[in-house]
């Protein structure tokens, strides 16, 4: 603790690695670009650059799930791709006209997971990490993410226990309609 006050009273305005916090030697300064609050201190979670990582990504795909890519949609952060294999790789730029209407579709669901990511950040606890360390940091992100899936799954879960409990309900009722017709002994049905 001493030695990080020492070097929080010696470092420079313009010292590269400043150290922020006491307890959490791992924080950083982020600019955020905005007026009203131009610095954040703490530590981001991102993605890692993936420009020249597609064929990597294309193979890991091919393994989990045995089934050879045939087209491949990606934004610009792909120009000057790694990618010499069989699949059809569609980059998204302003020449959308040339496409036709399917891959334009297919192109325009790439935007989906900001909205994902949002979601996840507001419902599931990533916008705030109560954990401490680096590796808290790590563990909040994909429990987050795990929190998601399984809000998804649990979702899936309800809405086919909904209907199976339709189709029970509407056997029931069938059931009910036989059962009160005229003439027809409970005994008897039952034995049937």
């Amino acid at each position: 603790m001493l030695a990080r006050t020492a070097r929080i009273h010696a470092q420079k305005r313009d010292d590269r690695r400043k150290l922020y916090s006491l307890d959490a030697p791992e924080v950083e300064c982020i600019s955020k670009g905005k007026i009203h609050k131009r610095y954040e201190f703490g530590c981001k979670v991102s993605l890692p650059y993936d420009g020249h990582t597609l064929s990597a990504t294309i193979e890991r795909s091919q393994s989990n799930t045995n089934v050879q890519a045939a087209e491949v949609y990606v934004d610009r952060g792909y120009r000057g791709h790694d990618h010499t294999g069989k699949a059809k790789i569609y980059k998204q730029d302003g020449r959308l006209k040339a496409l036709t209407r399917a891959i334009r579709n297919k192109l325009r669901r790439r935007s989906a997971i900001e909205p994902t990511i949002g979601h996840v950040k507001s419902d599931n606890g990533m916008a705030r990490n109560f954990l401490k360390t680096a590796e808290g940091d790590r563990l909040n992100a994909i429990l987050a993410a795990a929190g998601y899936n399984m809000r998804k799954l649990l979702a899936a879960f309800l809405h086919a226990l909904w209907e199976l409990a339709g189709f029970l309900q509407n056997q029931l009722r069938e059931i009910g309609k036989n059962l009160c017709r005229p003439g027809i002994n409970l005994a008897t049905f039952m034995a049937n």
